[in-house]
Order: C-alpha cells, then structure tokens, then sequence
C-alpha cells in the first residue's frame, strides 16, 4: 500500500470516530439512560415514589429556590434534587411539574429585578436563607442562601425550607407529595369550619410592659392576619376570633378546663397596678377535638432572672399548619395506650418544654405522618378500624376486661408494637433522694400483657442482658480517666439484625439500653401457624443478669465462664392469624371506678356462652405483633430530632411497616449515616497490614520484572529473525 493510501485511510478513520461520536451524543439526548451502582440504589428512586407522582390527579408544581453557585457540599445538594426532579419528571403523568428560580440573598444593588422578585416569592412563601460558612483564600467566612421549596397542589402548600442535607430527600418529597394528596381530601370533606380562638386577656395589657411585652396589643392583629393569610390555602375552612376573659368571663369558664397559660402578677404600687391573672394561648377545635397551642414561653435565666418571649409570627403559621393536619386526620391515625403507668407522649409543641421520661422526640417523628391518638380503654376503648396500637412500658396491673379489649382488637385486625420493661426501677426504702444515683431497685413486672404474649407465642424473661461488645463512657479525670463500658447499653452489631426483611436491611448497628432477652413458645407458634422474625440480637459475647438486678457499671464484669456467652434475642416480629386468649374463658365484666383488679377471671361464673352476634372474635385476620423487653429506645436520649440515626429510623420504619407501609420505610433507610466495617479478627488486620506495607511494593517490582522479562525475550526473537534471514 502506498503512503498517499495509508494517509487517506487515517483521515477516513478518523471521520468515521467522529460521526459515531456524534451518533452516540445525539442518542444519549435523545435517549435518557442512567445507572445507579450504588448497594442501595441511593440516587434511583423507589418503587413507592415511581407510583406516587404516576397516579397524581391534580396539578402539583414544585418551585425550587437554591442560590446558585455555592460551595461544597451545598452545590452537591443542589445536583443532587436536580437529577432527582428530572427522574420524578419521568415516571411522572401530566400534572407533575418542577422550576428552579434564581434567588440571590446577597442583592445589595448586585441581584436583577428578576433575582429581587425571586426572593420575594421565596419569602412570601416562608423561606428565608440561612447562613452557610465557607472557606475562600484560607479564610473562613459566611453566606447567606437559599436552600429550599414548596410544594404547590391546588390551593394546598406543603415546604421544605432548608434543604442542607441529601440525606432522606426522596422520603422528604414523596411523602410530601403524598400528604398533599391527603389534605386536598380531607379539607374538602370537612363538614364544618375549624375553630381559631385567641384566648388573651385585655388585662394583661397592663402589665406587659413590665415583661418586656410591648408589643402584646398589636398581637391580636398579628395573629388574625396569620389566619387570613392562611385560609385561602385550606378553602377557607378556618373561622378565627377572639376570647377576652377578662371581658367576658362566661367563654372563660368554658376554657377553664383547657391547658392554657395563666399569668399572674403581685400588686405594682409605684404603677398603681392591682394583682390580678390572664390567660394567653390559641386553641383550634374541630368538633369534639381541640389543640392548644402555647404562645408565650418563659424563661428563667440565672443571672438576667425571668424573661417573656412571644411565639413570632413564622412559628405560629407552622403551629397553625401541623394542628390543622392533626385536627383533620389528614394523617393516619395510630393509637397510643394511654393510663396504666405507660410513658407520656409529652407536650407536641416545639416551644414547650421537655420531660427526660416523656417521649417528646418519638412523638413529634411519629406525628409528622401519622395522627398519634391517646387510647382510654376505660373509656371509648380502642376503635374499630385503627391499624395499629402502640404500648410503651405500662407498670400498673392490668384488668382482664383491658386485655380483653387489646385481645379484640388483634382479633379485628389491628397490629401491636409492644415496648415493654421486665423490672419496674425503684429506690429502696429509707434512702435519700440525693443518694439515689445507681442505687435504684429492679422490681419484676407483671401487667397482665405477658400471659398474652406468652399465649400468642413469645415470653419476655425475667433477666437483663449485658454485653461485652456495648457502649463506652468515657470517665473524667477525677475519676482516672479512660471509658468505662456500659454493659447494659449493648451494641448491636449488623452481623446481628435481620436482613430478610426489607424495611430493616439497611440498618447497620443499633443501641439498646436496659433490655431484657426474648423466647419463642414454639408449641404456641406452631399451633397457631404464626411466624416469627428475629429482628435483632445481641452479640455472641453477652450473658444475663438474673434475680437481683444491679446496674451500676463500677460494679459489672463479664462472667468468669465463657460458657454463659451466648447471643440473645431482643426483638421480634410476629406475624399470622393469632387465637383469642380469651376463647372459652369467662367474658370479663368492666371493673368500677375505684374497684380492685381480680386477678383471675376464673374465679366468676363462666358465661362465655351468653354473647352477641359478632362481639367476640376467636381468629384474627392475618396480622403482626411486634415485641421489644425495653421502653428505653423509644425516649429522647435514643433519638434524634430528624429521624435520621438507626435507632430512630428502626423505630420509625417498624411503625411503618405495621402500618403497611413498608415500601416508604425501605425507602427511608436508603441513606445511612452509619455504615461501620466489618469486625475483623487481629490475624486479618494483621495480613492486611503486612501487604499494604511490603505486598504492594513487591507487586510493583514483580510486574516490572515481568515487563523487563517480556520486553527481553521480544528482543531475543527479533535479533534470532533477523540471524536467521542473514544466512
């Protein structure tokens, strides 16, 4: 072939890559493909979120704002819902649409009248920028920035106004959306107009300005512009007003009984102000349901003394907003068993204040999509239709006619989540309270709960778990320093958490705290045909504490012997078509007020034959128990404000998946913050090390003496060819 052959070929080549690489970007326009080979699929949409905006009926529109060009890991985040709007777009019908507006906080006389206009609309919607730090020419410095959206869907606004994170932004969306769905609904449906009443007494004008409340007569007209604001968005389905107790002591006396603050203030000579009380707060009410919320907060500082402040105006719209979607159940309801000794929820506000033993955090998750509705069983009892009941650590003596009634609703369907505690903490008698700090009693529990869970097929012993592998304290100088290992709280490592099933399969470790083992009574199991999920254990180097219950950490050590080692049990999931416990036993009689518990129904006359069509259940419809010998994850100091540690997302997620909404909580554990190695024995570290220290070095020279090895028998064979020509 010729030289003017071969260049031509070269160019005919090189025009031929040029067009298939222009056919190929053409196709990768025309054609959108992306792969997510992440282990979760963390940045591919779910199933549930595919289905969700796929099914939408009405016009639903996201306005994005997000100041441009910001630094890591902000400008991340930024990519991040970009990519993940556009994949919604797809899966999405007719009535799904998304825009990004370009805001800039920084104006100054910089931004344009569109940026200007953008912002505005930003903060008409309530999105304010939030301050951001920064690194530039090795100085650290701060910004201002957009970081949020709306969701708009018909007159219904759901936000997101600082999104800082990736973290849980697909669960963030899509159950918004879903939400949104829900509100339109039952806005619509609502039959009668949801109350607003500002509860605020004129006298208390007087002697506002003494605490520091100047502004507290103009606050009535701020809280009525609030509500007009707010009622075009909810069909104009709120019908506000004032109370003046002072005024008109007759609606007073109606509110007496409603948690509303009270101030009351001594005699002021130098002002000529007599003694005297008020009352301040909003109460919604939407027929026999009423929510209170708290509007001045105060503070006792301990130097400035006692200080008033006012909820301002963005905090009252939002109290206004979540109160509105309680009142309506607009979110699912699930009951939560009330009396009985069982942990308070707490107050659901966010300007109240906390208790360490109420569950203040847990109720505040749980209410951001489901209605958590106190159960009296004494009273209305549990309602029929609810899907699920939630039972945290009662310590009173339940009556037979209570568990009739929690054994019912099983039968009817309803699942149970069941935090229960084996011993009840006391402190022994004579002891000061000041020397109560891990000097407390363990007395054993009996409610009643357990010879149901005994007969559907689980028992709670009467023993604590320790574990080696558990959480470490570290210890103050004073004390030596160092950690000390908090047997009692263990670790639960992945190894050790169930990963058949979905909803929990991205849990990487947890914490318990204070828990008590677990057993199958398989004769129940296997009669009933239930089955049972182990959810997660404790690590193979744990053992029980039997009898007298001691916790104090200075005082634990491992057992001598390796042969009371074992892993433990400590949480289950029972699932199938349970037996009534109360089948062919005496239908329990509902105890009078004041009236001793019986403990033995046995003890009356059988009348189990006398009964109304349809009043007792034998068999239940397929239906799940969940089971956990500890109340101590479900408090404040084991979860987090957003949901997003493992303890938190393990709890959340089983209430979902008892609410048959397993595919949101798979969804919601898609991104873990928690993602520890895997425990490897010293040898294996050891191995390792040694390779990454000499193994790689040797390999580097090793293919260098493979190359140098080839490279020389190539040069052989050409000098022995061209030899072999020569002769």
């Amino acid at each position: 072939m010729s030289t003017v052959d071969k260049s031509r070929s070269k160019y005919i080549k090189l025009f031929l890559y040029l067009v298939v690489i222009v056919l190929l970007n053409v196709a990768g326009v025309t054609l959108y493909f992306r792969g997510d080979l992440t282990k979760n699929h963390v940045y591919s949409l779910s199933a549930v979120s595919k289905q969700v905006v796929s099914t939408l009926t009405e016009p639903l529109t996201i306005e994005v704002f997000f100041t441009k060009d910001l630094p890591a890991p902000h400008n991340n985040t930024e990519q991040y819902l970009r990519d993940m709007l556009k994949e919604y777009s797809l899966h999405a019908n007719k009535y799904f649409n998304y825009r990004f507006y370009d805001v800039n906080p920084e104006s100054g006389g910089i931004g344009s009248a569109d940026t200007d206009d953008n912002q505005q609309r930003a903060r008409d919607y309530g999105i304010s920028p939030v301050q951001i730090q920064m690194i530039e020419q090795d100085e650290v410095k701060f910004k201002r920035a957009f970081m949020g959206l709306v969701l708009i869907h018909g007159d219904i606004i759901e936000r997101i106004p600082a999104l800082t994170s990736t973290d849980g932004l697909e669960y963030k969306l899509t159950t918004a959306i879903q939400k949104l769905n829900n509100k339109v609904s039952a806005l619509l449906a609502l039959e009668d107009k949801v109350k607003v009443r500002l509860v605020l007494s004129s006298s208390i004008y007087k002697v506002a300005p003494y605490m520091g409340l100047d502004q507290l007569e103009g606050y009535a007209d701020q809280i009525k512009q609030i509500v007009e604001k707010i009622n075009p968005k909810t069909y104009n389905k709120l019908d506000f007003a004032r109370i003046d107790p002072t005024t008109s002591p007759d609606k007073a006396a109606q509110i007496e009984k409603l948690d509303i603050m009270e101030i009351n203030w001594p005699k002021i000579d130098k002002a000529g102000i007599d003694a005297g009380s008020g009352l301040i707060g909003l109460l919604m009410q939407y027929k026999d349901k009423v929510r209170v919320i708290p509007l001045l907060q105060v503070l006792r500082l301990p130097i400035f003394g006692t200080q008033y402040q006012l909820a301002d105006m963005a905090a009252v719209e939002e109290e206004i907003n979540v109160n509105l979607d309680r009142l309506t159940n607009i979110n699912q309801d699930i009951g939560y068993l009330g009396g009985y000794g069982t942990l308070s929820t707490g107050s659901l506000g966010p300007m109240a204040p906390r208790n360490e033993e109420s569950l203040s955090r847990f109720s505040a998750l749980i209410n951001r999509n489901y209605n958590l509705k106190r159960i009296d069983l004494d009273e209305k009892g549990i309602p029929d239709g609810l899907k699920c009941l939630i039972i945290a650590r009662p310590t009173e003596k339940m009556s037979d006619y209570a568990l009739y009634q929690i054994d019912q609703a099983l039968m009817r369907g309803t699942n149970l989540a069941i935090f229960v505690d084996a011993f009840k903490q006391a402190r022994p008698a004579g002891q000061q309270p000041f020397m109560a700090a891990q000097q407390f009693s363990y007395v054993p529990l009996d409610t009643g709960l357990e010879k149901l869970l005994n007969y559907y097929g689980v028992r709670i012993k009467k023993s604590v778990v320790l574990d080696e592998n558990a959480y470490k304290q570290r210890r103050p100088p004073q004390q030596g320093g160092g950690e000390q290992p908090i047997y009692f709280a263990p670790i639960i490592q992945s190894e050790h958490i169930n990963k058949e099933l979905d909803y929990i399969r991205n849990i990487k470790g947890l914490v318990a705290v204070k828990i008590s083992p677990l057993e199958l009574v398989q004769k129940r199991l296997d009669a009933q045909g239930i089955t049972a999920y182990q959810l997660f254990a404790s690590s193979d180097r744990s053992w029980e504490m039997r009898d007298r219950i001691m916790l104090n950490p200075q005082f634990i050590s491992p057992p001598a012997n390796d042969t009371e080692m074992a892993s433990r049990p400590l949480a289950y999931l029972l699932e199938g078509s349970f037996g009534s416990y109360f089948e062919g036993k005496p239908m329990p009689e509902k105890p009078k007020e004041g009236e001793e518990i019986k403990p033995s129904p046995e003890e009356r006359p059988d009348l189990s034959d006398i009964s109304e069509k349809g009043a007792f259940r034998a068999k239940s419809p397929p239906a799940k128990i969940f089971v956990m010998a500890s109340s101590e994850l479900l408090k404040d100091q084991l979860l987090d404000d957003q949901g997003r540690s493992t303890n938190s997302m393990f709890i959340l997620n089983m209430i979902d998946a008892l609410n048959d909404r397993e595919s949101i909580a798979a969804m919601r554990s898609k991104v873990q913050q928690f993602n520890p190695l895997h425990e490897t024995s010293s040898m294996t570290k050891s191995i390792i090390k040694v390779i990454n220290i000499i193994g790689l070095p040797l390999l580097v020279i090793a293919f260098g003496l493979i190359v140098w090895a080839r490279r020389h028998t190539r040069r052989k064979m050409i000098q022995h060819q061209f030899q072999t020509e020569a002769n």
